[in-house]
């Protein structure tokens, strides 16, 4: 199902933690129009992780909800610096562990007119809204809407 398939554009802020390294581990997905009007907010647990593997599965989780809303260009916002760097090309993937996830966000983008990663601080507004969703998530209030 594809909701708005017509906007051209959308931001996509993920967010990925754990509670230990690794621990238990959440995401948190926040998915703008170009207006930076919320259209989608999602959090849930996903189980026993490492605090990058969480970034890339928030990420791919986030580039799958992006495709109810286009298939343009996504403007993907992370605070993960090493998950950024390692999709942009600028380091090497050295934990083949994280292989498989990676190769999942290049799939996944293929989506897509256009994906551009860009790191963002953890101070950006959208980076502490997924981070406060992430946290709700771990408290058993997992969601996953649109809004209006």
């Amino acid at each position: 199902m594809i909701k708005d398939a017509c906007l051209d554009e959308i931001s996509l802020y993920t967010d990925g933690g754990c509670r230990g390294n690794p621990g238990p581990g959440a995401i948190g997905i926040l998915i703008c129009d170009a207006a930076s009007t919320v259209l989608h907010e999602h959090a849930e647990c996903i189980g026993h992780t490492t605090n990058n593997q969480a970034e890339y599965r928030a990420l791919i989780k986030g580039l799958d909800l992006c495709a109810h809303y286009t298939r343009g260009r996504v403007c993907c916002y992370s605070d993960s610096e090493i998950v950024v760097k390692q999709v942009t090309g600028v380091y090497r993937l050295k934990n083949e562990a994280l292989r498989p996830l990676f190769d999942e966000v290049k799939r996944r983008a293929h989506c897509f007119q256009a994906v551009v990663f860009q790191h963002v601080r953890r101070e950006n507004p959208m980076i502490v809204k997924a981070d406060r969703i992430l946290n709700e998530a771990f408290e058993g209030r997992a969601l996953s809407r649109s809004l209006p």
